[in-house]
């Protein structure tokens, strides 16, 4: 029995969650929410940063000493939690964040909202009454625009005209088949439902985002940063917004100085790699020649979407057949494979993950970026199947779900440094049981490990110490066999959301390390199964917390 003080504040910081993000509740499928949408405002932030401090306030009133177990890692979890998210709220970075990047509003709105699961005629209905809020959502993020703006605080050129290319594109689909109106109904009439959703798009939500594109190019545009001045070095009060957004994402105090050397580090490594496996490969040990072929032989390139989703599910069968390789058994929810939608994928990243629903009515979905399959290297989607689904972010998160004795924070929440340095480390993992295909396939594995240690250079480069665009895809292009499309998105990417592509390969080194030291201490007794159960079965975790459960393994394996 854990600590009832404890637990009653987890819940309480968990509640307020909810309520913060009621569009993460609907996808966890914790019902009550699924008619609401967040306070984009600053006074919304203003509520969120009240309710950090009551957890706060309340932590300070437990006797930490006194706590045992999976309560000690609860109350370090809350604490850190708080006093980063509450760090991240004040910088206000997502005020200058305006990009038709995966994190963008727009991108975000049109990609989330459509995906709730109406599996009952009162989610149907509550869609409506959210869909019915998000004209007035998106002109209160403008607003918060135009303060920063008020401040001398801009956003960047490049954020700025991608989103406006973005409304344009949205603005001109035919509102019969507006994506916002296309979920299908349980428990209404389909052709009623759907010429209501049809009506609020047209009265409410098309009309806001006129007025967006409107004061896109007439008030932010003029006033842009300009790809120089892309880091949010270049904004008032960032340099310290983006310390906050690293020790956030990272969940470690490494400063801007420190992450940019290990990347440095790193890439000369993942150099080492592409000459070793290119050698084999290509027939070539020099990195640019072996880089050069990767990116620019066609004949390595998808002909069809179809053929983009086969050879990932492909990936992702291989995975689960062998998980008894490497993973205890475990009773979790399935993984889909579905295309990322075609209004949000043009701008968007290679994949993402969104989580199963608890209630069981959706599943772990891995999505993938299927725009253009010319564009797109086949010998990317293994390393990228394995991160994304199984033994990776699906394994994770679906496994999280099932640990019913942990607060529900700890189960549903997303530490990013955990969560995606878990992901990456599998992209190896999954080299040592021998899940890739051929070489091909491991120069894959070997750019996307280039890929997140260069993001280590290029984020802080940018944000802390000032490069411009050109300067971050240029080293990008020296040091991926990443195509050119995928390396603007990536930068893009980094722009707009300062700090979380940090947390990739500090997440992974983090990972390795603590494996590394359990070997060495364990020797014989080591078992990576157990290793990899100790690392999942505490929910998503900080770097820190997780160094005290593994030395608490390794205590007890002895």
């Amino acid at each position: 029995m854990g600590d009832p003080q404890l637990a009653a504040l987890a819940q309480r910081y968990f509640d307020f969650h909810l309520a913060d993000n009621p569009m993460s509740a609907s996808f966890y499928g914790i019902p009550g929410y699924d008619h609401l949408l967040g306070d984009p405002s600053r006074g919304g932030d203003a509520v969120r940063l009240a309710h950090h401090a009551e957890v706060r306030e309340g932590l300070a009133a437990v006797d930490a000493a006194g706590l045992e177990g999976q309560d000690r890692i609860t109350y370090s979890m809350l604490g850190r939690l708080v006093d980063d998210q509450s760090a991240v709220i004040e910088a206000r970075l997502g005020e200058v964040a305006l990009s038709n990047t995966i994190s963008g509003p727009v991108s975000s709105m049109l990609s989330s909202l459509p995906r709730q699961s109406l599996d009952s005629e009162q989610r149907s209905r509550d869609y409506l009454v959210r869909l019915g809020q998000v004209g007035d959502h998106f002109d209160a993020v403008l607003e918060r625009y135009r303060q920063a703006g008020s401040e001398g605080r801009h956003q960047t050129r490049s954020g700025v005209l991608g989103v406006i290319e973005q409304l344009d594109d949205y603005l001109a689909t035919d509102i019969e088949r507006d994506v916002l109106a296309a979920p299908d109904p349980a428990g209404v009439d389909a052709g009623e439902w759907k010429a209501e959703a049809r009506a609020l798009v047209a009265e409410r939500v098309r009309p806001a985002l006129a007025r967006w594109r409107e004061a896109l190019e007439a008030e932010l545009l003029p006033v842009a940063r300009g790809d120089e001045a892309v880091g949010v070095c270049h904004v008032p009060g960032g340099e310290d917004g983006y310390r906050a957004a690293s020790r956030q994402f990272t969940t470690t105090d490494l400063d801007p100085e420190e992450v940019h050397r290990i990347g440095l580090e790193e890439v000369e490594r993942n150099r080492a790699d592409f000459a070793e496996i290119g050698a084999r490969a290509l027939g070539t040990g020099v990195v640019a020649e072996v880089v050069a072929r990767l990116r620019d032989d066609t004949g390595l390139r998808y002909e069809t979407s179809e053929e983009i989703v086969r050879d990932v599910t492909a990936a992702l069968r291989r995975a689960e057949a062998a998980l008894p390789t490497a993973f205890l058994d475990y009773e979790i929810a399935p993984c889909s494979i579905e295309p990322i939608p075609e209004h949000a994928a043009k701008g968007s990243t290679l994949a993402y993950y969104t989580v199963p629903a608890s209630d069981g009515s959706r599943p772990g979905t891995h999505w993938v970026n299927t725009y253009a399959p010319q564009s797109r290297a086949r010998y990317e989607y293994e390393a990228l199947a394995f991160h994304e689904s199984v033994p990776g972010h699906h394994l994770q998160f679906a496994l999280g779900q099932t640990l019913q004795d942990l607060p529900q924070f700890r189960q549903f929440g997303y530490v990013t440094a955990f969560g995606e340095g878990w992901g990456l480390y599998t992209e190896r993992l999954c080299d040592e049981i021998g899940l890739y295909s051929g070489d091909l396939a491991r120069l894959g594995m070997v750019s996307f490990d280039a890929w997140r240690a260069c993001r280590l250079v290029v984020d802080s480069g940018m944000h802390a110490f000032g490069w411009s665009r050109e300067r971050a895809v240029q080293y990008m292009r020296d040091n991926t066999a990443l195509s050119e499309v995928n390396i603007a998105n990536e930068v893009d990417r980094y722009i707009a959301w300062p700090g979380q592509a940090l947390a990739y390969m500090i997440g992974r080194k983090h990972i390795e390390g603590l494996r590394g030291r359990a070997e060495r201490e364990l020797g014989a007794a080591f078992d990576l199964r157990h290793f990899h159960d100790r690392i999942l079965t505490s929910g998503s975790i900080p770097l820190e917390t997780m160094t005290g459960v593994v030395e608490a393994w390794i205590a007890e394996a002895r």
